[in-house]
């Protein structure tokens, strides 16, 4: 079946060269973005519930811009000052990027992975000896903690932020082609607000093996992944399933 319209379960992206906006122009499809998760603040007394104490801790791991914006709004709503001292371990170059919201870039002690947490460990790995506090939300990826207690090194969660199913009633009687999603977090959003989704001819895009067995628990079929070694990125596996049906 050829495909018309792609509805993607995230922000409309702020960047005119978005890869999307390109699919667009060259396939000549309809995208349209709608988040199916947003994230809410934790308050300072909550964080301070959690028994965490920011002046111990010595560096600090970012895995996603959310966690940026939040440790430094806790650390503004706690007072505390962060120091010139604090080392960053970003999990990748975005991350980084972004730091720079909040830090003066040259000015600072700033390790950079290149994409998985996991790749993020050799550099954790190298200052052991460190005291490292990972903000997070209240969803952690399993891989987050099983890699830190392997490294041994000294850390602790902070959770200064949720991942909250958004209200997606308006989309009740709208249909698309595809639906894309990232994360388990997304498929959780769509059956919540949609109990009796029944996905008939609609298929499914999923990025990232834990998106697509949360998929696959929850009884939906799957029709499109990445990353896969051909399709590295969402974009390029849609073009390629879009190609491929839409020719017939």
């Amino acid at each position: 079946m050829k495909v018309k319209t792609i509805l993607v379960s995230q922000p409309e992206p702020k960047v005119e060269n978005s890869p999307y906006f390109d699919l667009i122009d060259r396939q000549k499809v309809k995208i349209d973005f709608v988040p199916f998760i947003h994230v809410e603040s934790v308050p300072g007394k909550e964080v301070r519930n959690q028994k965490v104490d920011l002046n111990e801790y010595t560096a600090i791991i970012l895995t996603s811009r959310n966690a940026v914006d939040h440790f430094f709004r806790i650390a503004e709503e706690l007072r505390f000052k962060v120091p010139d001292s604090m080392k960053y371990f970003c999990q990748s170059e975005a991350v980084a990027y972004y730091l720079q919201k909040y830090v003066v870039y040259r000015k600072r002690k700033i390790y950079v992975g290149k994409r998985t947490f996991t790749e993020l460990s050799p550099l954790i790995k190298k200052y052991k000896n460190e005291k490292f506090l990972l903000p997070s939300t209240d969803k952690l990826k399993d891989e987050v903690p099983k890699v830190l207690n392997e490294l041994k090194v000294t850390w602790k969660q902070a959770i200064l932020y949720r991942t909250v199913v958004s209200d997606l009633s308006n989309l009740r009687d709208v249909f698309y082609d595809i639906l894309v999603f990232f994360s388990p977090s997304g498929i959780e959003s769509l059956l919540q607000n949609f109990p009796d989704f029944e996905q008939n001819d609609t298929r499914i895009a999923v990025f990232g093996n834990t998106t697509v067995k949360a998929a696959a628990d929850s009884g939906l079929r799957v029709d499109i992944k990445a990353p896969t070694p051909d399709t590295p990125s969402m974009t390029m596996a849609l073009e390629k399933y879009i190609k491929e049906n839409n020719k017939k």
